[in-house]
């Protein structure tokens, strides 16, 4: 028997919100012409998941660069 739409809109609802937060460091490095946006994007996309990560690499975006 399938799940009723009840059981399976809670996990869709945190999978599309994951989906929306887990590149907020890379779009803030976009958006701030960060130097390493590449590093940057690397960072999130391989240890983003980890949570600390994902911090990681949002506090390098919000860093400025020296020039």
């Amino acid at each position: 028997m399938l799940p009723s739409w009840q059981e399976v809109l809670p996990g869709v609802g945190l999978l599309v919100g994951l989906l929306v937060v887990y590149p907020i460091p890379t779009i803030v490095a976009k958006i701030r012409k960060k130097r390493n946006i590449k590093a940057i994007f690397i960072l999130n996309l391989f240890l983003g998941w980890t949570f600390l990560g994902w911090v990681v690499a949002l506090v390098w975006a919000f860093i400025v660069d020296k020039e």
